[in-house]
């Protein structure tokens, strides 16, 4: 195609032949070949064929050069006129009216900035007067692809360093936020937002406060796009990290929690999904008082989207609650003595690094199909009526003058009426008209009418603002009609459990939920209530009962519910996240929130346990023995593979009572369950007693029986935890438990599962040579096995050992010479080609590199010398090579893993 468009274009410039192709001084046609046309494009210069076809009417010629300009300026970079004038050429190529064609040239824009940047003194500024203006003018293009093109190549560039802060200032940041201007296309307006928040991180803290904050608090309130909003939420943790926490308290936070209570559901989530990082970069005041009541909000949300983001979220948003204070230390007893305490304290920022303890997983949004089409009808499902993001008028502002009180710090808002002491609600005089037929008043045991005193409800409840439980008592009450409904049971029962929270637990002092239907700002001051509400009385009964004299004590159920909270009560982080965390375990959350939310509880788990400290284990061994025998294998396997990480953070008295029970049952599990072990064996035992740790030895065979038996990776990693486990163990130990494993291994039908075992049999040597009687014993059992085995491959399995023994210095060289040495040059007479190559290279490149083989006192020194040669004169070409070159020139990993890669 390339080639008809340049003859096409070639024959308007052929000398000779006018526009009928005739000759002129004969009626002959005359037919050019292909060959004259690429000559002549040969015999112009790099500049005078880019002038032929930057002006071609071919789009593909075009192309073609937008394609070829990075070689154009490497043809003519010696000259820094040509390059100059190549440069002036692409911004005569910026302005094609072919969107292929600004697409390309801007995909070579980064290869030709850093080819600018690397030939800077010839060309310098020729990046900042020619090619940024080009990136920057194409980021508000009208069409999508040169639009995305440009967009990616902007954030290549930022990340490569390639533009200069002055000019991120002064061009690229103005453009930006213009482009996000409330008259700016929608779509552009939502791209600019993005790129606005990707390149937050990377201009710093000064351009962002200065240039992008003002507009991103702006867009968080944006009421006719909520796809802008859901960005802005989205990328909301970014901009925390970077404007720092005063900035983040002051400006961000009440935009935050606008966009948590916002109408759509999909704004909502990306809230769930980026708390972490928000909370990480506030004080450990405003996470407690403020986040933690927003973040219950969410959890109890409508929308099992929503709920179930906030879930996955929880553990890692308990996390940054470990502060400086806090007595987090990871504590190990190390060969059955104490080393010390090590107090590991982390601050907000590393906190948010804690779930790092966990192995690493990606999970789905779960979003459905066509989201973001179908968000104006979930609003109106999962809403509660309330009008659509896209659909609110001109006239009804987010922040306007009515709501402006809610987007400003506490501080800032005016002052309200003066304080008043709130009335119940009408449910504690009477039954609503709407609740006359409610079955719970008539089909259940009546409730005792209790008259509690005041000062007594004083003294056995701590104080909280009113406001909080009154909310979440109506918001209960307008619930229980729809309590058939699973979501709406979850909900209640998320509800109940914030409302008990705010009464029993003294550490938390504001309320745990704030109603999307409020619409009332957490940043504005309470009133607190001198008044229990009915519902409280009703709902509390299981935990504050008080009956006639007859009949003054609580049911033997009710103490051991008690108890039961007692011991999982903290102060570390506030009870409520707490008792949701322990709730993921519950069935019915597999129901309403999500099939796999026992698997993000084990996830997050040694985070929240690292968090707590070993000091509050007692209120996470119940979920941790749950999730350990839970039906999904999955759940089990991601404990598996952090069950090391928590024995770490217990410490081993911990471990040896509460852990090595669910480590056993791990050895007995599924395949995929037990690799999680098997990966961290040594990571695990060499926390444990020694005692402890040796009955494990009886264990390690059971390593060898697999599911599948194509499972060789199993066994190649049981190979390589052998070679770490060597130092937990005697000598004695290792001879009579793991050399049987090593001798096993060394016979696998994998090539690579046998090459690891060899590494693990010279690394017994190694343990064994301080007990001459059990290196003998052992050595002995080489000979016989290998040495004198009926298969080739066990023979050259004998070779590499010896190899390896001297490579790594396993045993010494008079112990090699007396039992190892007669037994390897005996097996130049092997009949098999693998086996005389691998002894060549072994006498050549390891023993005759040893100065103590060339002592002519040595008595093998003869027989050595006897060997090499006729492995010289081998019939075998390759064994000739190899027992001829000078040693050194190739080494053991390069040609002994080649030379039998086909033993497989």
């Amino acid at each position: 195609m390339a080639d008809l468009s340049l003859l096409q274009d070639s024959q308007e410039d052929t000398d000779g032949f006018g526009v009928d192709g005739f000759s002129s001084e004969s009626d002959a046609i005359i037919v050019p070949s292909v060959l004259d046309f690429v000559s002549q494009d040969e015999m112009l210069t790099p500049l005078g064929r880019l002038d032929k076809y930057i002006s071609s009417e071919n789009v593909f010629n075009r192309q073609m050069v937008a394609r070829s300009l990075l070689d154009t300026l490497r043809a003519v970079s010696e000259d820094e006129r040509e390059c100059v004038s190549v440069l002036e050429r692409i911004d005569k190529l910026a302005d094609d009216s072919e969107p292929t064609v600004r697409a390309e040239l801007m995909e070579q824009i980064p290869h030709i900035a850093i080819f600018c940047q690397e030939n800077r003194p010839s060309i310098p500024f020729a990046f900042s007067k020619y090619l940024l203006p080009i990136v920057v003018r194409y980021l508000a293009d009208q069409n999508n692809l040169v639009r995305k093109t440009s967009q990616a190549a902007l954030l290549v560039l930022l990340e490569q360093e390639l533009i200069e802060r002055g000019d991120v200032e002064s061009l690229v940041c103005p453009v930006l936020v213009d482009l996000t201007a409330p008259d700016s296309n929608d779509d552009v307006k939502t791209e600019a937002m993005a790129i606005i928040c990707k390149m937050a991180p990377m201009v710093g803290k000064d351009i962002t406060e200065r240039l992008f904050l003002p507009r991103f608090c702006e867009m968080c309130c944006d009421c006719r796009m909520f796809h802008v909003r859901k960005v802005c939420a989205a990328n909301f943790g970014d901009i925390c990290s970077v404007v720092g926490g005063e900035a983040t308290e002051e400006l961000l936070l009440p935009r935050f929690f606008q966009l948590c209570s916002d109408n759509v559901w999909g704004v909502r989530k990306a809230c769930a999904e980026c708390f972490m990082t928000v909370s990480s970069a506030t004080s450990p005041e405003v996470r407690r008082t403020k986040l933690s009541s927003l973040f219950i909000s969410l959890i109890s949300d409508p929308s099992r989207w929503v709920r179930q983001a906030a879930f996955q979220s929880l553990g890692q948003f308990i996390s940054t609650f470990a502060s400086p204070s806090s007595n987090v230390g990871q504590y190990f007893r190390d060969e059955g003595e104490w080393s010390g305490s090590q107090t590991h304290s982390t601050n907000a920022d590393a906190a948010s690094e804690t779930p790092a303890v966990c192995p690493q997983q990606e999970h789905d949004s779960h979003d459905p199909s066509g989201c973001e089409e179908q968000d104006a009808a979930d609003v109106a499902e999962e809403g509660g009526g309330e009008q659509t993001a896209e659909v609110l008028s001109a006239d009804e502002p987010c922040c306007g003058t009515a709501d402006s009180q809610k987007c400003l710090p506490e501080e800032t808002q005016p002052s309200s009426e003066p304080d008043e002491e709130q009335e119940p609600p009408a449910a504690a005089q009477d039954i609503p008209e709407q609740e006359l037929f409610n079955s719970f008043h008539y089909w259940r045991t009546p409730i005792p009418q209790i008259d509690l005193d005041r000062e007594l409800l004083e003294d056995k409840r701590p104080s909280a603002p009113a406001l909080g439980r009154k909310q979440l008592e109506e918001l209960i009450e307008n619930l229980e009609p729809h309590i058939d409904d699973p979501d709406v049971k979850a909900q209640v029962d998320v509800l109940t459990a914030a409302l008990r929270a705010t009464v029993l637990d003294s550490g938390l002092e504001d309320a745990f939920l704030e109603p999307r239907a409020a619409q009332s700002n957490p940043f504005s001051s309470q009133q607190p209530s001198e008044h229990l509400s009915a519902n409280t009385q009703r709902r509390d009964l299981s935990l504050h009962v008080t009956r006639d004299d007859d009949d003054s004590d609580v049911s033997d159920s009710s103490l051991n519910a008690e108890d039961e909270r007692r011991s999982k009560h903290q102060d570390v982080v506030p009870q409520a996240l707490l008792d949701q965390y322990l709730s993921m375990t519950d069935p019915s959350r597999a129901q309403t929130v999500d099939m796999e939310i026992a698997k993000h509880c084990a996830y997050s788990l040694p985070g929240v346990a690292l968090t707590l400290g070993r000091q509050n284990w007692h209120c996470l061994r119940d979920t941790y023995e749950t999730l350990a025998s839970d039906m999904q294998w999955k759940v089990r396997r991601t404990l598996a593979f952090s069950i090391h990480e928590l024995a770490l953070i217990l410490g081993d008295q911990l471990t040896a009572a509460h852990l090595v029970p669910i480590f056993n049952s791990f050895l007995k599990d599924l395949d995929e369950v037990r690799i999680g072990v098997l990966k961290h064996l040594y990571d695990f035992l060499k926390l444990l007693h020694q005692d402890t740790r040796r009955k494990y030895l009886y264990q390690l065979q059971e390593f060898l029986v697999t599911d599948n038996s194509r499972n060789w990776r199993f066994r190649s990693e049981l190979a390589e935890q052998l070679v770490l486990l060597l130092e937990l163990y005697s000598a004695q130990d290792v001879h009579d438990y793991l050399r049987p494993l090593a001798l096993c291994l060394c016979t696998d039908r994998v090539s690579s599962v046998r090459w690891t075992s060899y590494r693990l049999v010279s690394e017994i040597i190694r343990k064994l040579s301080s007990c001459s009687s059990l290196l003998v014993s052992f050595l002995s059992e080489l000979v016989d096995k290998f040495c004198h085995s009926p298969k080739w491959s066990g023979r050259q399995a004998f070779a590499f050992v010896c190899q390896l023994s001297i490579e790594e210095e396993c045993l010494s060289l008079d112990q090699f010479s007396e039992h190892l040495l007669p037994p390897l040059l005996q097996l130049a007479s092997d009949p098999v080609p693998n086996v005389r190559v691998l002894l060549a290279k072994t006498l050549r490149q390891t023993l005759l590199e040893r100065e103590y083989f060339l002592n002519s006192s040595n008595c093998q020194q003869e027989a050595l010398e006897h060997t090499l040669v006729a492995l010289q004169t081998d019939v075998d070409k390759d064994v000739k090579y190899f027992a001829s070159i000078h040693p050194g020139c190739t080494r053991l990993n390069e040609d002994a893993m080649s030379t039998t890669s086909s033993t497989y």
